[in-house]
């Protein structure tokens, strides 16, 4: 797509914060975060919503949702168990999909958040 900023950024013609990148995917620190951690991780090809995947998008997808829980490992959010096996840390994923589902760029994204609490916009 001409106009898609996240298109541009995969294709390096506006900077970002690079913290992943393979042939189908990229993941990159959000400009305005609303959490300690705020990741964005895009697939490289346009896609323009989740509602527009379809079969032929199942390996992308499985690769975006596997990459996420590696990516808040490395920046100190992942979910760990003490010796009793409670649970602790840990992140959130979130992919908006369209007007209503709060989707402002028209590319398929997935924001992977995590650090202390509260967050921007959480009390």
């Amino acid at each position: 797509m001409d106009n898609c900023i996240f298109c541009k950024i995969a294709a390096k013609q506006i900077p970002s914060t690079i913290v992943y990148e393979d042939e189908d995917l990229l993941a990159f620190k959000d400009i305005n975060p609303a959490a300690p951690v705020h990741l964005l991780l895009i697939p490289k090809r346009h896609v323009a919503s989740l509602s527009d995947c379809d079969d032929s998008h199942t390996e992308m997808l499985g690769k975006l949702l596997r990459l996420a829980p590696k990516l808040a490992a490395e920046f100190g959010c992942a979910v760990t168990y003490d010796a009793d096996g409670a649970p602790a840390g840990g992140f959130k994923t979130m992919i908006n999909s369209g007007p209503n589902g709060g989707q402002e760029v028209y590319h398929l994204h997935m924001h992977v958040y995590g650090g202390p609490r509260p967050w921007r916009g959480q009390h």
